[in-house]
């Protein structure tokens, strides 16, 4: 009997337990006062870190336990929402603009959180040369792997005279981290990449005139986060182009449909992408469809542009399933763009995944050799990244780089417009590749400086004058930005200055006469898109400090201030967010897609949610 009255008992305990416990699933789409959907909404529920963010319809699913009681819905430009969880397991809800603030929110399908807790545990693994992130929460796991970035120091000019780097144009790092950030979390640091920040947007810059296919600007003033030291800004801005001008292009779309890209921001936005892309392409264009899953396989023959409803309906029966056989895929397309190459004109594979190559040639070693001997027949390769959990940033960007293209990051809608319509030229049609940059410093102005970013684009100082040396592209009417923190010769501070003894055998002398007074020398080599041998400028800077600086100069110095911010930087010196959007609202300027808007919005919201506050 005892034993019954037991049973009996402990039963009814763990029947408790269990209905105590008993998770369920509210659905339910956010839309907008007049019923559009929201993406990019964020729903957390209230004292917990679990939560979820709307897809491109605005959908939502989330789990909640019996003890739950709201939920909260966070967006930017928009009031937040508290909504009483009841028994209704569906759940929409209609949310409306902010007053506060929406001036300088433009850009949209971004979470905006004014109190949020981090969407799981977060810890940072170091693997041999790559940082992986793990974000563990409810749901699932996030490993997205980022290659480990040493920030360039300060260099002694006596010692190291010469600075010598590839350019950069790819812009992933920042819509990357645009998206971390919206989701209430804080980027790896290794995904801060303050280039491809800085180079995210475009600059100002004036045309190139006569047999140059890019000019070039300098300004030098005032550090802003260091006022004892210098900051110089370097500007190219490539040739631009009116559409009808540019060369036909051979298109390959390379699209991942394994089953990681099952998901409704990877492969649903990237069909909504290259649609955006399809209606840009001309009657003398051509594109072909290759998808790889389980295995690799030819969706579209090459098409001309003018036929778009046959394009864009292959496109439309994409669905994703299976393992990744993405070296498959790649040597496929590469196949089809040979065959349909085209003298003088832009041969290009558009490669879009979320970058989980596990099946076939998937070493980061094996690819990078595939595209940097299909790069010499003249097909180059650019990549786009879909989705998020999953990013295996550093091979793609591997494979842009050697493979002579560029590497963009999709996070949602408006950047596929941005990438496909905004800066269509710069995005496939490159007007220079193997452009390199190299500073000669004079020891009688300069003591010391320090490149700002491009740590994976550094170069051996006798790289500059060897042809055979990749390095980066850039496309008709890009702008590409480089800065400089430099030490004044005459500067008596010791911090962050490298000490060196000096030098035995080396003539130690100072130049003198008029080159005395340079401040340094700007040498760069580029060859044109089919060329072999490398072209030469140079340009000598004088030793010339600009009192009212351009918004050039004060937008991507306000960049690269909250990219240190975000990095932890040791040389952030006495960056602050108060003096980030004093910089970005002085040079926002006409802003007419909002991307500067968007910037500043970015940063007030980490400064909101003190995100940084205890780093």
């Amino acid at each position: 009997m005892k034993h019954i009255i037991l049973s009996l008992a402990l039963f009814l305990v763990f029947s408790g337990i269990g209905l105590a416990t008993e998770q369920r699933i509210i659905t339910g789409t956010v839309s907008d006062e007049s019923g559009a959907p929201l993406p990019g909404v964020t729903i957390m529920v209230e004292n917990t870190s679990r939560g979820t963010v709307t897809d491109m319809s605005g959908y939502y699913s989330i789990g909640v336990n019996p003890q739950d009681k709201n939920l909260i819905f966070s967006f930017i430009g928009m009031e937040t929402e508290k909504v009483r969880i009841g028994r209704e397991d569906t759940v929409d809800v209609k949310m409306t603009n902010d007053e506060i603030g929406c001036e300088e929110v433009v850009v949209i399908g971004y979470g905006r959180q004014k109190k949020v807790a981090l969407t799981g545990c977060v810890a940072e693994v170091p693997v041999g040369h790559s940082s992986i992130m793990i974000i563990n929460d409810d749901f699932e796991w996030n490993t997205e792997n980022y290659s480990t970035i040493r920030e360039n120091g300060f260099k002694n000019v006596r010692v190291n005279p010469l600075s010598t780097f590839s350019i950069d144009v790819d812009n992933a790092s920042y819509s990357n981290v645009r998206r971390y950030l919206n989701s209430g979390n804080l980027p790896p640091v290794d995904a801060v990449r303050i280039e491809e920040m800085i180079n995210y947007f475009s600059y100002d810059y004036s045309e190139p005139q006569g047999e140059h296919p890019f000019s070039v600007s300098t300004e030098v003033s005032t550090c802003p986060w260091n006022s004892e030291n210098y900051l110089m800004h370097i500007g190219l801005k490539g040739k631009s182009f009116d559409k009808t001008e540019l060369p036909p292009s051979n298109l390959v779309f390379l699209f991942d449909v394994s089953g990681s890209m099952n998901s409704s921001q990877k492969l649903p936005l990237l069909k909504r992408a290259f649609k955006m892309l399809v209606n840009e392409l001309r009657p003398n264009d051509r594109v072909a469809i290759v998808v790889y899953a389980g295995a690799a396989g030819k969706v579209l023959d090459s098409t001309p542009g003018n036929q778009k409803t046959k394009i864009l309906s292959a496109l439309e029966k994409l669905n994703a399933g299976g393992s990744t056989a993405g070296g498959a895929g790649i040597k496929l397309a590469y196949k089809i763009a040979e065959e349909n190459f085209i003298e003088g004109g832009n041969n290009r594979i558009i490669l879009a995944t979320d970058g989980d190559f596990n099946v076939g040639v998937s070493s980061t070693s094996e690819m990078e050799r595939l595209v940097e001997q299909k790069r010499e027949n003249g097909v180059f390769i650019s990549v786009l990244g879909f989705g998020s959990g999953n990013i295996k940033d550093d091979k793609m960007e591997t494979i842009a780089d050697k493979g002579n293209g560029n590497y963009a990051y999709i996070d949602n809608i408006q950047e596929a417009r941005k990438v496909f319509v905004s800066e269509f030229g710069g995005t496939l049609f490159t007007i220079a590749k193997d452009v390199k940059f190299q500073l000669e410093f004079n020891p009688k102005q300069v003591k010391a400086y320090r490149l700002v970013g491009y740590e994976n684009r550094l170069l051996n100082d006798e790289d500059f004058n060897d042809d055979k040396k990749d390095a980066g592209e850039i496309g008709a009417g890009h702008t590409v930005t480089a800065l400089y923190e430099i030490v004044p010769a005459n500067s008596k501070s010791k911090k962050h200055q490298p000490s060196v003894d000096p030098l035995k055998y080396q003539n130690n002398e100072t130049v003198g006469g008029k080159v005395s007074d340079e401040l340094l020398t700007i040498k760069l080599r580029y060859k044109e898109p089919e060329g072999s041998e490398s072209k030469l400028m140079e340009i000598p800077l004088e030793s010339k400090l600009v009192e009212n600086t351009s918004a050039n100069f004060r937008f991507s110095a306000a960049v690269a201030e909250f990219g240190m911010l975000l990095r932890n930087s040791e040389f952030a010196g006495n960056t602050n967010f108060d003096s980030i959007l004093e910089l970005a609202r002085r040079a926002k300027g006409d802003d007419e897609e909002g991307y500067r808007s968007e910037f500043i919005q970015l940063v007030k919201m980490v400064n909101d949610l003190q995100l940084l506050a205890e780093e």
